[in-house]
């Protein structure tokens, strides 16, 4: 027997690890059908960790894509920790969703066998490929997984990947305690062994929001269904694993080269297999390149934000105008520095009484980390420091006098994007296009002139002296935040980056002879439960 499962007003069939929206694909079909519309391409978008769990710039990248192209189909290939988060969506699916596939990266072994089974020689040669990381035989490993049920926890104890990390192990890391290597290769092998169990929905086309564990589903889908394979990275997702593990402390010493070595074999498997791998910025795009994406596979689609909505806003009453507001909209998230921006806050407060700082976005997404960030503001007797939660940002923006993001990575930030459409400047940290978007390109196609402040990762002092800079001169702040607002009009608009998926995907519909309506892509509502690029 079907489980029904409810989330909000939306309702689903629960099959295992299959969301499909009940009253969704009733609705959405018969819509079409009065439109003429039969059969139509169908989108599978791959997220990991993001869309529809967690709000911030990618989800509402993600939510804003698939609603400008009502006529098309949709299903949802979400990666996720686990089944706590089972149906927890942030987001109200658009009607144009009917299918949401979910991806327990740490589950249980469901399957259990009384016999255990050994590989086949192509098999066992597969699975070297992998652990040896030459020439990966990518597609007869999906087979092995896909073919049949199998045990994970029969596979990583048996014999055959025994057999092979003893073979890595003696060619690489003969140094170093067997027993540690071992289990430590079972950890690495495990969610990607996970990952190639995935039964993938049918799609025309997988448009996947970044390499890693989405990349390999989607290059699944595209060999199990000969679907066309779009990969879209809004951060260098190799890159940004590489940082991680190089700050972590639970990956030690000559592990994090293994961890790493494993990601990149992830995405080269997506970058030799996509038909089209876009970026943000010219910058990332060559990035692809130095991690082997071949070059005439790769194109730049520019993040766009609906500049109209920033305008008019309301401003500051006169008795705020006596304080000088800042402005952070981001998740209270370690990735976003929280702690240096209140350190840097408070000494800056010593020297400007005046000043007020808003940290906007919601912090339920790392409970402990925004404790500790509470504690800190507590602990360092900092006055004025206000930390709203989930709110809608355009109630805020008109108040705020300048904007930062102090983040330590970042691909091309829609917060800041935001604030230039609000007439806004910005101090950022010198991560992903953040210098770009701030003090323009060098193509000779941007002369907009500075929009605030750069400053290094990590550094107070830097970013104490750029509040107080920007603090102390408003004229300053007027000319920087005009700068801003020309450069997102000319150059980073909504229409303009939706035009370019429109015709990405129009190319594809071609491919796959399936049928497309001009109107998609032309215009879009920004989403009811829009909260900012947090």
């Amino acid at each position: 027997m079907r489980n029904l499962l409810y989330c909000g007003d939306q309702e689903y069939i629960d099959t295992g690890s299959v969301l499909v929206l009940v009253h969704m694909v009733v609705k959405t079909q018969r819509r079409l059908r009065k439109r003429g519309i039969e059969e139509r391409m169908r989108i599978c978008i791959v997220a990991e960790g993001c869309y529809p769990y967690t709000v911030g710039g990618m989800s509402s990248w993600a939510h804003g894509l698939i609603r400008s192209f009502p006529s098309q189909e949709f299903v949802i290939l979400a990666i996720v920790a686990n089944r706590e988060l089972r149906g927890k969506f942030v987001y109200e699916l658009p009607e144009n969703v009917v299918e949401v596939h979910e991806l327990y990266l740490d589950d249980l072994d469901w399957c259990r066998h009384k016999r255990k089974s050994r590989m086949n020689k192509k098999e066992y040669q597969a699975l070297r490929s992998l652990l040896l990381g030459k020439q990966v035989e990518w597609e007869a490993l999906i087979d092995y997984f896909q073919k049949k049920k199998r045990s994970l926890n029969d596979l990583l104890m048996g014999e055959d990947f025994l057999n092979a990390v003893t073979e890595f192990y003696l060619l690489h890391y003969s140094q170093i305690v067997f027993t540690d290597f071992l289990w430590t290769m079972r950890s690495i092998y495990l969610p990607l062994f996970r990952t190639l169990q995935m039964k993938i929905p049918k799609a025309d086309v997988y448009h996947c929001l970044c390499t890693g564990y989405a990349g390999v589903l989607g290059c699944m889908g595209k060999y199990i269904h000969g679907g066309r394979l779009l990969v879209s990275e809004h951060g260098i997702y190799t890159r940004e694993r590489e940082e991680e593990l190089i700050r972590s402390k639970w990956v030690k010493g000559i592990y994090k080269n293994i961890w790493i070595e494993q990601f990149h074999k992830m995405s080269k498997m997506s970058y030799d297999r996509a038909d089209l791998v876009t970026s943000l910025y010219r910058r990332a795009r060559e990035l692809q390149v130095d991690l082997e994406c071949p070059l005439e596979k790769t194109m730049v689609i520019p993040n766009g934000i609906q500049v109209e909505r920033f305008q008019n806003l309301l401003g500051k009453t006169e008795a705020e105008e006596e304080e000088i507001y800042v402005g952070a909209v981001f998740r209270v998230a370690p990735i976003k520095d929280v702690k240096t921006l209140i350190q840097a806050f408070g000494f800056a407060k010593e020297q400007e009484p005046r000043l007020k700082l808003w940290i906007m976005g919601p912090w339920d997404s790392d409970d402990s980390y925004a404790q500790e960030c509470f504690d800190m503001v507590s602990v360092m007797g900092i006055a004025d420091v206000i930390f709203t939660g989930k709110i809608d940002v355009l109630e805020y923006y008109g108040k705020m006098d300048l904007m930062i993001l102090t983040s330590i990575s970042e691909g091309q930030p829609l917060t800041i994007l935001e604030s230039f459409a609000a007439h806004k400047p910005v101090i950022a940290t010198d991560v992903g296009d953040c210098r770009g978007l701030i003090l323009g390109n060098d193509d000779g196609e941007d002369e907009f002139g500075e929009a605030g402040l750069i400053t290094h990762i990590m550094n107070v002092g830097e970013i104490t002296q750029a509040i107080l800079t920007l603090a102390r001169d408003r004229q300053r702040r007027i000319r920087m935040g005009e700068n801003g607002y020309h450069r997102v009009s000319e150059i980073y608009r909504m229409e303009n980056m939706l035009h370019a998926y429109g015709e990405v995907y129009k190319d594809f519909a071609a491919v796959m002879q399936r049928p497309w309506t001009e109107e998609d892509g032309e215009s879009v509502k920004q989403p009811e439960d829009y909260v900012g690029g947090v």
